[in-house]
């Protein structure tokens, strides 16, 4: 895939601080679902084209609830965006996900229930979503973590084969049917998770503790307001799609240690809100300088492998999605939404000269 388009959707400050580290072209787009959350910036690192687009809108004006999630990834595959990587923060719900970690999130959990997670709102299409971040650009993500040197003692098995559905480059795609979490930490300043079930919660509240409570017990590592539908859709656009969590807290299921002169039957003083969210602040700050730097490296790993990307599944995902009968389909709706599957609505084929498409006996 010699044209190779990277999508990027960035979290708090981090779409803001990509797009200005270089001169850009500014793409202002109606969609059929109004307009994305806001101009989508197209630049150029290590010969890749890039479209960053900030998901809350400048400012951080949008809740998750309203980020425009159809518009935005619609716009995105209307400039020909051919792969999306996504960042966002998250609060964690395991001791070894620590603040200021990234995780490469494997699995999700939707529990979202006022978002439209559909383009096709006329017709019945239904998207394979087993594995919902493309095996391909993790494995890139996972790749570009490793340290530049390579004698570098990693924290973890950074040496050991990857893990299931992360073939190295060249090898086809195992499935990820029986994941293993594990930790992944090569790089010396930051640390980079390889898996993650990551729980959508619609927001904008955060969770009860008796939520934070049973979504550790569904088996979630992460909890966070963005991650669906904007996977479901880029699937539905057949856009491979990965992302990076930014791990900026513990989820309120880990209650905060008493301070060291607590005494025994004292009344227990917990750190205030103002302080608390200025440390959360200051960890989404730090995991956003480490995802630019991931990021970068990433860019980096697909100029050099760009035929790898060519295997990602999610490239056919409506090649058996449409279950609708294609000629019952308003035709209408089939223009409106073309960029998304018009391949599939072709006409066939000229017929071949003296051959009117009819059966015929055998002489």
């Amino acid at each position: 895939m010699s044209d190779i388009r990277i999508g990027l959707i960035g979290g708090t400050g981090l779409a803001e601080a990509i797009a200005a580290e270089a001169d850009g072209v500014r793409h202002d787009i109606d969609t059929p679902f109004g307009r994305p959350s806001d101009s989508i910036i197209e630049t150029q690192w290590e010969g890749v084209t890039l479209f960053t687009l900030a998901r809350h809108g400048p400012g951080h004006i949008l809740p998750p609830a309203q980020v425009p999630f159809r518009a935005n990834i619609f716009a995105l595959k209307r400039l020909g965006v051919t792969h999306i990587i996504a960042s966002g923060a998250v609060g964690s719900l395991r001791e070894e996900l620590r603040p200021r970690d990234l995780v490469i999130v494997d699995q999700v959990i939707d529990k979202t229930f006022r978002r439209v997670g559909t383009f096709f709102d006329n017709a019945a299409v239904h998207v394979e979503m087993a594995e919902p971040f493309c095996p391909v650009l993790r494995r890139m993500l996972l790749l570009a973590a490793k340290p530049d040197d390579n004698t570098a003692q990693p924290q973890t098995q950074a040496d050991q084969p990857p893990p299931a559905g992360l073939a190295p480059l060249g090898q086809p795609v195992a499935s990820e049917s029986t994941p293993q979490p594990r930790p992944f930490s090569p790089r010396p300043d930051y640390t980079v998770h390889d898996r993650g079930c990551y729980v959508c919660m619609e927001g904008p509240a955060l969770s009860t503790r008796a939520e934070s409570l049973m979504h550790r017990l569904w088996g979630g590592d992460l909890i966070g307001m963005t991650a669906m539908p904007e996977a479901k859709l880029a699937r539905e656009a057949e856009i491979p799609y990965a992302l990076i969590a930014l791990v900026t807290d513990y989820d309120c299921w880990r209650q905060p240690a008493l301070p060291k002169d607590a005494t025994a039957g004292a009344e227990q003083k917990h750190p205030n809100a103002t302080a608390l969210l200025e440390e959360i602040i200051g960890n989404l700050k730090a995991a956003s300088a480490n995802a630019i730097d991931l990021i970068k490296r990433t860019i980096r790993c697909i100029a050099e492998h760009r035929d790898e990307l060519a295997n990602c599944p999610a490239t056919r995902a409506l090649e058996l999605a449409i279950w609708s009968d294609k000629s019952k389909i308003d035709p209408a709706e089939v223009q409106r939404l073309a960029p998304l599957w018009m391949k599939y609505f072709e006409p066939p084929a000229p017929a071949a000269p003296g051959d009117d498409g009819k059966p015929h006996a055998r002489p």
